[in-house]
């Protein structure tokens, strides 16, 4: 609108009085009115032999490339000859025909996308149905699905969160937990690796709402947060535990209900549980899992569900078949955590070392970032598609192989995935 003495032009956000939510993309209940020139003309002239704005960025890519730390896409064909220990894909279902045939089947009810967020056009029968039937399952009172998992991890811990709020964070987290925690406005506090004592100090010196955050399964590594334990020293505070079930569901738990569901903890109500449609289901998407009114609270305040076009029914469609297949054939989960021990039983006889796994993830560590990269593309050019992970995607620096364990793994295919990495090993 102009102002009415300079007549230069303000943009202002707009929100509704008592609600803080506004008119528009960005606002939402910690909205301010935004104003922009002050009523003051700002001029810009072109000054030569300035830098342009982003060759700051050219220079940034020189370091990355100097050192060997620069990431690149490799698109993969559809029916790609590797043998595939990248993905998440832990129950083999993401080409299962029931899946494949479901994701289809809701693009043609539905379409191509889901036409709008959630609260507008984005919800459909689908959604309602795979959030009913994914909360009876892992044994939670309601569900929330969105289109990613990583914007339900920030839409529970930011929601969650918040000024005055505590939230004690496990030191491992992954990128998107650590995202919340800086989003959310929150007191952070960053805890020892997998350590309820730690937890106990944190939240011993926090007077206040307090949150624990960890994952169930930690996606580097593999191994398995005390869950039981946590949850016993969040009791004794009063606090709340949020849980990234990403790498447990579908393998862990009753016929792989998840980690909350072997630990006891599921339907409890001061637990929360985020996981993606990604992995074992072998779709799209990520639920927020919880009590009711806390479901409720993310419906009305989480902007990455108020702000975010729903899941494409596609993807619900196809996790809501998973899901299906889970519940006929729970001896699923039993091959990928079977399939997980015997990689590690074969690389450690082999002499590497190789992290125990309490689900679907083993890790290899390497000795350089270098080696580890250089090691992943001769697997591959033996045939055989590996994780690579270096800093700065880990934190403890340590460079790997990452392999991810199938359902759908033959034995004869673990031995020979064993015999490429071994064989093509960098030396120490």
């Amino acid at each position: 609108m102009p102002d009415p003495t300079t007549g230069v032009s303000r943009i202002v956000a707009i929100t509704t009085p008592g609600t803080g939510v506004g008119c528009g993309y960005g606002a939402g209940a910690d909205s301010r009115p935004i104003v922009t020139n002050r009523g003051t003309p700002v001029n810009r002239t072109p000054t030569a032999g300035l830098p342009g704005p982003f060759d700051r960025l050219r220079q940034q890519a020189a370091v990355r490339d100097a050192a060997g730390l620069t990431r690149r896409l490799r698109p993969r064909p559809a029916g790609s000859p590797l043998l595939d220990l990248a993905g998440n894909d832990y129950l083999g279902l993401a080409r299962h025909p029931d899946v494949t045939a479901a994701g289809a089947q809701a693009c043609l009810d539905w379409g191509g996308g889901s036409t709008g967020s959630r609260l507008v056009t984005g919800s459909t029968a689908l959604h309602a149905e795979l959030e009913a039937e994914i909360a009876e399952f892992t044994g939670f009172e309601a569900a929330l699905v969105f289109a990613s998992g990583y914007a339900a991890n920030i839409a529970a811990v930011t929601s969650l969160g918040g000024p005055g709020t505590l939230l004690a964070s496990d030191a491992a987290n992954h990128a998107s937990l650590i995202d919340g925690c800086r989003l959310s406005r929150a007191e952070r506090e960053v805890v020892r690796h997998g350590d309820p004592e730690a937890l106990r100090k944190a939240l011993a010196g926090h007077d206040g709402p307090a949150l624990a955050i960890t994952e169930s399964v930690f996606s580097v590594d593999g191994d398995a947060a005390p869950l039981a334990a946590l949850a016993a020293v969040c009791r004794e505070f009063g606090a709340g535990l949020v849980v990234d079930d990403a790498h447990g569901l579908g393998v862990l738990g009753d016929g792989g209900r998840g980690a909350l569901h072997a630990a006891g903890l599921a339907g409890a109500p001061d637990v929360v549980a985020t996981a993606t449609l990604s992995k074992s289901l072998g779709a799209q998407g990520g639920v927020v899992l919880g009590p009711a009114v806390v479901i409720e609270h993310l419906v009305n305040v989480a902007r990455t569900f108020i702000f975010d076009t729903g899941l494409a029914p596609a993807a619900a469609g196809a996790a809501l078949a998973a899901l299906g297949v889970l519940r006929r054939e729970p001896e699923r989960a039993v091959r990928a955590r079977g399939a997980a021990r015997t990689f590690h039983e074969l690389l450690t006889a082999a002499g590497l070392d190789a992290t125990a796994p309490d689900a679907c993830v083993v890790s290899v560590r390497a000795p350089s970032p270098e080696a580890a990269v250089a090691w992943a593309q001769r697997c591959r050019e033996d045939g055989l598609s590996v994780g690579c992970f270096r800093p700065p995607s880990v934190p403890d620096g340590i460079s790997r192989l990452r392999l991810t364990a199938r359902a759908d793994l033959t034995e004869e295919q673990i031995r020979g995935a064993v015999d490429v990495i071994v064989r093509t090993a960098p030396p120490e």
